[in-house]
């Protein structure tokens, strides 16, 4: 079976590697970035000491581990796929994700001007989507998107991506080193909208970030978030299961030598909240949520958009 799943693997990571560029924006800047060499090894976790594992604990994947330590191991993750990202996401979506965030961005419709704030958006394909969509629909060349990411390889990868376009040394964009947790060089009242695409279910307190993104939010800004959810669909429901715990983690070895970060994502996923619970929480942080479409899922809810407006 283990050497059936290997070969499943290797040959889905071949179709990868040879069609990644059929679904690139077309500015270009978002082409995959180079694989690491096959020796290239993830950081060692980081070990528990005494005081931090006499604290409150939390999820890790499947595993539970103290709060104090969880930031880290997240950024130990990041760092070891922060090259490698968007082929870890054509994994983990079956290459469909660069559709999910043309749409994402598409649906949010910034111009004017806006002044948007783009968590856990380290490699800025969110970003380059958002001032590419004010320029080319709208001709806005003053909307400006701060780049905010708790883990600096990951901020290095987007500032690659934006030295290859028009964005790059101009205005319009910035980059910042940060906890979602703890925006405390963001002022009160102060952004239009609040962008988080595939990142907060990697977050310690989403309630303290959900919060956070409420409180800079000016009234009548937005909070919009794309996030891997829960398939709505039982068949089709275990059949990502299947393929996300035996083909993904393989995935990663095979791409990026790198199985064990490959394997806490897709588990990361199974523990964020569904659809409607996440919902809720976005309410209880004081947003608006509308009504008639709390949510969008996405290819059967294999990822969902959330909205909320601060009144």
């Amino acid at each position: 079976m283990l050497r059936s799943t290997r070969s499943l693997a290797q040959r889905t990571a071949r179709s990868f590697s040879s069609t990644a560029t059929v679904f690139t924006h077309p500015t270009k800047p978002l082409d995959p970035a180079p694989l690491p060499s096959a020796a290239s090894t993830a950081p060692p976790p980081p070990q528990p000491n005494a005081s931090a594992a006499s604290g409150p604990s939390t999820h890790f994947g499947f595993k539970d581990v103290p709060e104090a330590l969880k930031e880290s191991m997240v950024k130990g993750v990041f760092s070891s796929v922060a090259t490698s990202y968007d082929v870890m996401n054509d994994a983990m979506s079956l290459g469909i994700h660069r559709l999910w965030k043309d749409h994402y961005v598409k649906k949010m419709d910034p111009h004017g001007g806006m002044q948007c704030l783009d968590v856990a958006g380290g490699t800025g394909d969110i970003a380059i989507r958002l001032l590419d969509h004010a320029r080319e629909k709208w001709a806005d060349r003053e909307t400006h998107v701060q780049v905010f990411d708790i883990n600096p390889e990951m901020l290095e990868e987007g500032k690659k991506r934006f030295a290859k376009t028009m964005y790059h040394g101009g205005p319009q964009v910035s980059f910042t080193l940060g906890n979602a947790e703890n925006l405390e060089t963001i002022a009160d009242n102060s952004l239009d909208l609040y962008t988080i695409a595939f990142g907060i279910r990697n977050c310690t307190h989403i309630d303290r970030v959900l919060k956070e993104a409420h409180r800079v939010l000016k009234p009548g800004g937005v909070f919009s978030c794309l996030e891997f959810s829960k398939v709505t669909n039982p068949v089709l429901a275990k059949a990502y299961e299947l393929y996300s715990f035996n083909v993904i983690p393989e995935l990663g070895h095979v791409l990026a030598a790198d199985r064990d970060s490959y394997q806490y994502l897709i588990e990361s996923i199974e523990r964020f909240p569904p659809q409607a619970k996440f919902s809720k929480m976005i309410e209880e942080a004081g947003f608006t949520v509308p009504k008639q479409e709390p949510w969008e899922d996405l290819t059967f809810g294999i990822a969902a958009i959330h909205t909320g407006v601060k009144l």
